[in-house]
């Protein structure tokens, strides 16, 4: 099983590591891409390798996509190849998971109306005004999308992460 993770600078350490960490312990390869080549830097100052672009990533070759929060998802939804990506994953039915303010991302891609999900609480008017269905919940899983608040709800978010790569092979 192959993961992506799309991230950019200033993102939510927790958010990228506690992911990155936990799909490599069940087995899984993942990938990070970003807007550029080079490492990214996270809100707390831990730098990651960014192994592909954007726009060089073939969504074909992933399984699941998980998008962190911070403030890299203000970055990730301005470009294009960033929102093909989360179109792809959408169309063919792939598990997608954002947390914090990383369901933006999906907002700007225009896949959030009508959808259950959740998000940090400064998300919450935009998550609405894109016609979703907000729950206030520690992860809300509708269908192939996951999405969850904020670091303390990462066990939680994992976990529904967990149960989709097992069912994935």
């Amino acid at each position: 099983m192959k993961v992506l993770i799309v991230s950019a600078d200033n993102f939510e350490d927790s958010e990228l590591l506690f992911p990155l960490y936990r799909v490599k312990e069940e087995g899984g390869e993942v990938q990070i891409a970003s807007l550029e080549k080079k490492n990214i830097k996270g809100k707390r100052g831990y730098e990651v390798p960014v192994d592909t672009t954007f726009q060089e990533v073939n969504p074909e070759e992933y399984d699941l996509l998980i998008i962190p929060g911070g403030k890299a998802p203000a970055e990730i939804r301005k470009d294009p190849h960033a929102l093909a990506i989360v179109h792809h994953f959408f169309e063919h039915r792939k598990p997608v998971a954002a947390i914090c303010h990383g369901p933006q991302v999906i907002i700007s891609a225009g896949l959030a109306q009508g959808r259950r999900m959740t998000a940090y609480r400064t998300v919450v008017e935009e998550l609405k005004e894109a016609g979703a269905l907000y729950e206030d919940r520690e992860v809300v899983v509708d269908e192939n999308l996951i999405t969850s608040r904020q670091p303390s709800d990462l066990p939680f978010f994992m976990r529904e992460i967990v149960k989709k790569l097992k069912n994935l092979h």
